[in-house]
């Protein structure tokens, strides 16, 4: 019974370090505005968020005011952040649309099929994950509710500091 309890305590801890131990690699992508960027010419000084979304998700679409709200509010302390859009060929000519209907100031790319969040087996939407300077994976979070956006700027002040 020890030996199982310990094995329990154990395994969570190793997962959230195995996560937070991955590094985001550059890849490049087109942006609405179809030029081709990579992570690596968009990445911010101090912390990058990637959020992965689509046009048909709800939850996604609830979020990105919000992000587009804490993007605005820590840009200039070394805060980027990147929106890729997940959409299917169906979907994608929509994603600009979307973009300027809610207002969206911070980078916007589409990453049709999710090539890029398949590569890192991320499978929600949204997912949301903050990258150090060094690509690595610092936070991640699956989903949105009202009241996310609250943890997220908390976890953003705590790593600026």
């Amino acid at each position: 019974m020890k030996i199982l309890r310990s094995l329990v305590l154990t395994v969570p801890v190793f997962f959230l370090y195995a996560a937070q131990a991955q590094v985001i690699d550059d890849f490049e992508l087109e942006n609405v505005d179809n030029e081709w960027v990579s992570l690596e010419e968009l990445k911010g000084e101090q912390l990058t968020i990637i959020d992965f979304w689509a046009t048909w998700c709800k939850p996604c679409t609830k979020a990105m005011p919000k992000l587009n709200e804490i993007y605005k509010e820590f840009k200039d302390d070394g805060l980027s952040m990147i929106g890729i859009s997940c959409d299917g060929p169906r979907s994608i000519a929509k994603v600009p649309a979307v973009v300027n209907t809610l207002g969206i100031e911070y980078h916007i790319l589409k990453d049709i099929d999710c090539e890029v969040m398949n590569t890192y087996q991320f499978q929600a939407f949204p997912t949301l994950i903050m990258l150090d300077s060094e690509n690595e994976v610092i936070y991640v979070h699956e989903g949105f509710s009202t009241g996310d956006d609250r943890e997220f700027k908390q976890v953003i002040e705590q790593r600026l500091k």
